[in-house]
Parts: structure tokens; sequence; C-alpha cells
């Protein structure tokens, strides 16, 4: 039974055509759209509205693809990958408008940055490209995701503007650390998997 469960599992994990998946495609495709109205004709609803239906997708395609066993290698990454291009586009964007400081998206920057040079290190060691995201790096992901929209309309008159700025900065500040923290732990589970690369 072990034997015959084992062609099941793989291809369940090799799985490409899945709601879940499709909502991250699906996401993807918005980041040139979103950044195309934010610099464009400046459609900000549209821009906002585009924003918050991609932080709901990105919960509501995890939340599927555990309730509906349909996790997959492809889903893996394509949530992740999703979820960075939103974040380096809606940084372009906004920093672009003058919406954000520029020093809060080179710090974010900086810190996929150093990421992306364990990526060379990692594979030197055939432990190939990606670590395993854990929920801290989740939790930061969703915490710039709900500060980048509360700025975009803070950046607006409104009775609103003033609380969405106050909450804004709350999750850009602790989305920030959160980032960065979760980008440490990175790192530190990279040398772990080095070294016991080499121990062996």
């Amino acid at each position: 039974m072990v034997v015959r469960g084992e062609p099941q599992v793989s291809a369940a994990e090799d799985r490409i055509w899945t709601v879940p998946n499709a909502l991250s495609m699906l996401r993807l495709l918005g980041v040139p759209v979103f950044l195309w109205l934010v610099l464009g004709p400046k459609a900000d609803g549209w821009a906002l509205a585009l924003l918050m239906l991609a932080g709901f997708s990105d919960w509501l395609d995890g939340k599927l693809a555990r309730a509906w066993d349909q996790t997959s290698r492809v889903g893996r990454m394509l949530d992740p990958l999703a979820d960075r291009l939103y974040i380096l586009a809606t940084l372009i964007g906004l920093t672009l408008r003058e919406v954000i400081p520029w020093w809060l998206a080179a710090s974010l920057i900086a810190r996929d940055l150093v990421l992306i040079a364990c990526v060379p290190v990692l594979r030197r060691h055939g432990l190939g490209t990606a670590l395993p995201v854990h929920f801290l790096g989740k939790a930061a992901t969703a915490g710039l995701l709900y500060a980048f929209p509360l700025l975009f309309l803070a950046s607006h008159d409104g009775w609103y503007a003033e609380v969405a700025r106050i909450l804004g900065w709350a999750f850009a500040i602790w989305g920030t650390g959160l980032y960065w923290w979760a980008g440490a732990l990175y790192v530190v589970q990279g040398l772990r998997l080095i070294g016991g690369a080499s121990r062996a």
C-alpha cells in the first residue's frame, strides 16, 4: 500500500491546473495592470480595488489549497512569486507617485537582494534555489499587503485619510520589521543546510 500510494502523492504534487494555482496566476497577471493604473491614467480607485483583491486572493488560494487538498509544487512557487512581484510593483508605483518615501522602498528591496545573493551559494552546495516559506515570512507579507492600500488611501483627501495613515504606517513598520526578521531566519536556515551538506 505504501508503494502504491507514492505515485499518487507525486502526481498530486505535480498538479498545475488547480483552483489555488489559477488564483495565483490571475494575481500575477494583475501586476502589470496595477502598475499601469497607478502610473498611467492614475485610476487610483481601480488600482486600490485590484490591490485589495490581490491581498484577498493571496489568503484565499492558501485556504483553498489546504481545504481541498490541492497543494502542489507549482503553487508553492507561484504564491510567493506573486507576493514578491506585487510588493515590488507597489513599491515602484507608490514611490514614483510619492505616496511612500524612497527609504521604505529601498529597505524592502535591499532585503530581497540579500536573499537573491544567497541563491548561487545554495546552488553551489546542491541545495536548490528556494527555502521553505515559514509563518513569519507570510505574516510579514500580509502586513505589507495591508499597509500599501492604507497608505494609498492616506494620500487622498477625505475623512478616512488620517485613520488610513495611522493604520497604514503601523502595518508598514511592523511588516518591514517582520520582513527583515524573516529574511534573517532564511539566511540562518540556509547556513544550517549548507553546514549539514558540508558535514555529509
